[in-house]
């Protein structure tokens, strides 16, 4: 008697072992549930989302990652209109001109529960091609967010990207939160 109950003990310890042991292997938390197919990004062509990500679960959860891709000649075409709008000197002109980041940005657009939370900084960027081949790789500055409404604040940046050769196909962007132990992927298509 005194036997099985050592017995049952022992699996019970080696069963929780193995438990915690599988817990602590998987380092992004939780999956994120993915779309069959890729859904597009009514705002941005380019980008196409692969995880599920709506607005209305991020923002209850606490996790809206949006993203998308904005091109040298989009980025100029604004900056030549907000100048028109806004009657700027040249010298204002020229400095936004200057600043344009020659290859296009990303827009990366967060809302977390919290102001330390919305850290872009605990955000890292990492696109692949089909091949698996990595050939973009960013950690964004740090920051707070601003207060967007409930208990969600809002941060947005502009991450200067790498020129989008057509030849390459699509890339994977991997949006890994460090915080919430949990990735994003999104589809990007050069044009």
């Amino acid at each position: 008697m005194q036997f099985l109950t050592t017995l049952r003990t022992g699996l019970l310890v080696l069963l929780l072992g193995s438990a915690a042991a599988a817990h602590a292997q998987s380092p992004n938390g939780p999956a994120r549930k993915r779309y069959m197919f890729a859904q597009k990004n009514p705002e941005c062509p380019v980008v196409a989302n692969i995880t599920k990500n709506t607005d209305e679960d991020a923002d209850i959860t606490g996790t809206y990652t949006h993203v998308c891709y904005r091109s040298p000649a989009e980025m100029l075409f604004e900056i030549s209109e907000l100048r028109k709008i806004h009657n700027w000197a040249d010298s204002t002109f020229q400095r936004r001109l200057q600043a344009l980041p020659p290859n296009g940005a990303l827009v990366l657009n967060i809302r977390r529960q919290g102001p330390k939370n919305a850290d872009p900084s605990l955000l890292t960027l990492a696109a692949h091609t089909k091949d698996g081949k990595e050939v973009f790789t960013a950690t964004p500055k740090p920051g707070t967010g601003r207060f967007y409404g409930r208990d969600l604040y809002q941060n947005q940046q502009l991450i200067p990207f790498i020129k989008l050769d057509p030849t390459v196909g699509q890339l994977t962007l991997v949006i890994t939160d460090t915080r919430l132990r949990q990735q994003f992927e999104y589809q990007l298509t050069p044009q």
